[in-house]
């Protein structure tokens, strides 16, 4: 397991995907301890003292005007974790869980939480041991934190709830154990300090922004290749119509396409006396809707980076100014307007693409292919239901886009009366991601199909590439057969980056 040292405030979007993608151990740099352990000193000296301090030694939201007694100060943080483990559905995946504890380790880090610095060696042992806390996906409102999934997370450090150890679900205190760690007892504030925070958004949001931008880069590689199938023309990715706009996000597309489309054989025998003017807006426009996703999801990437390098929980330490101040920066508002964004990003993405795969299967369009794609139209019935199958994903995505950070419900007595939904705003990115992935899937299915159909035409060498190694996985469809498990083999292909790895070109990368 490859194991990853985090500096608070200075964690980089390479860090957070490496710990998404390799579920690699996490430990923060020891710099950090001595600002922790002065927060923590100055939590210790509020709970033994007399003036209220909320969550340090009163109650909680609602019932923060109920002042409780220093001997309370256990009981009232492992009250407040049990209480608050009302997550319910499935549990997350594994991936997006020890993403979120990673943030918890980045949030506490920033030695503005007060917490002792056992809590953050039982969170770096749990990742390095595979002590995975089982998180039910619902519950959150995104708002006074993600308050029940994180409480399930704490729940285990405590040695309740359940975790995931070696493939096994077990009672959390089990799980802690077979990996020869101890539970953990809350001192003041440890709960709320867990739990108050937007890891789980967050996390969330993150995995959403990793898959689409894997997705964004394939949408490239399949929509030059959808290009080429159709004989569409390369004079609109010219670098000069790009640069007269200006965005960053359209140039790149353009560049991207433009190279791997360069030495297409295709592409060069139809250069002179090709009778169409124009592409229709799927084949021509393609730099300018890809590319404005680029944008939206580097815009996206900039505010979930600043959100897991900041401190998310409530009361802060704020230590240079001598205070414990009640503030409001676990209200996850940049998370869920982040998270729309994504969704926007991500329906569009395939949007454009369904079109070209309706583009490639109808013979008035697709210049000479034949019908659906297949070598025997009529007896049978080729690409024609795995179009429709794209239409319909493409429709769920665009539902699925409809933006959660709109939405807002007053919980806890009306205390918490404004909320940012942005916890099912980030989780429902993973089934867009997925949907989108099996859109491009069939688009790259379509296009290599039609580029087959060419011969003895070439397309370019990257592109080339990329058939090659599609065919590994998925076989060309000669007359019909029973086609959904290769969908889903070239939706994980696409999913798993293998369709951009095999052209070898240097596509746009996230962070500029």
């Amino acid at each position: 397991m490859q194991h990853l040292i985090l500096t608070p405030g200075k964690a980089t979007l390479a860090d957070l995907a490496q710990i998404y993608w390799d579920e690699c151990s996490v430990a923060l740099d020891p710099a950090c301890h001595p600002a922790m352990e002065e927060a923590a000193r100055r939590i210790a000296s509020a709970a033994a003292g007399n003036a209220a301090v909320y969550g340090v030694n009163t109650g909680f939201g609602k019932l923060a005007s109920v002042k409780i007694e220093p001997k309370d100060t256990a009981t009232l943080q492992r009250n407040l974790i049990l209480s608050h483990c009302c997550g319910v559905g499935e549990a997350i995946p594994r991936p997006v869980a020890r993403l979120m504890m990673a943030l918890k380790l980045l949030s506490l880090g920033r030695g503005a939480s007060g917490v002792r610095l056992d809590l953050v060696s039982l969170i770096e042992a749990m990742l390095a041991q595979g002590v995975t806390p089982v998180i039910p996906a619902q519950g959150s409102v995104g708002a006074s934190g993600d308050l029940a999934p994180l409480a399930h997370m704490a729940a285990v450090m405590m040695g309740e709830g359940e975790a995931e150890c070696d493939g096994t679900v077990m009672p959390g205190g089990k799980a802690l154990a077979a990996a020869g760690l101890t539970p953990v007892v809350l001192g003041a504030k440890e709960g709320l300090a867990l739990i108050n925070g937007t890891q789980f958004s967050t996390a969330f949001a993150l995995a959403g922004l990793f898959g689409g931008w894997r997705a964004a880069q394939a949408a490239l590689v399949t929509s030059a290749l959808s290009t080429d199938a159709v004989m569409g023309s390369t004079a609109p990715f010219q670098p000069e119509i790009h640069s007269l706009r200006g965005h960053s996000g359209q140039i790149d597309a353009a560049a991207a396409l433009r190279e791997l489309l360069d030495g297409s054989a295709i592409r060069d025998s139809h250069r002179d006396d090709d009778l169409r003017v124009q592409d229709p807006y799927c084949i021509r426009c393609q730099p300018q809707v890809t590319g404005a996703a680029l944008d939206i999801l580097r815009m996206a990437a900039g505010t979930l980076e600043t959100e897991a390098n900041a401190a998310t929980d409530n009361p802060l330490v704020l230590t240079e100014a001598g205070m414990i101040v009640s503030g409001g920066n676990f209200h996850a508002e940049p998370v869920g307007f982040a998270a729309d964004m994504i969704a926007l990003a991500l329906s569009e993405i395939g949007a454009i693409a369904q079109r070209r795969i309706a583009l490639m299967v109808d013979p008035a369009l697709s210049f000479h292919l034949p019908p659906f794609l297949t070598p025997n139209p009529g007896l049978s019935s080729g690409f024609m239901i795995a179009e429709v199958t794209t239409a319909a994903l493409m429709s769920e995505n665009k539902h699925l886009a409809n933006p959660c950070v709109t939405d807002s419900t007053p919980t806890s007595a009306n205390q918490e009366d404004h909320v940012s939904m942005a916890a099912h705003g980030a989780r429902r990115l993973s089934r867009m991601v997925e949907n989108l992935n099996r859109i491009l899937g069939v688009e790259l299915l379509c296009a290599a199909q039609g580029v087959e159909f060419r011969a003895p035409l070439e397309t370019s060498a990257p592109l080339a590439k990329v058939i090659a190694a599609l065919r590994a996985e998925v076989a060309t469809m000669t007359t019909d057969r029973y086609l959904a498990p290769d969908l889903e083999r070239a939706a994980r292909f696409v999913g798993e980056g293998g369709c951009v790895a095999a052209s070898g070109v240097a596509l746009p990368e996230l962070a500029q």
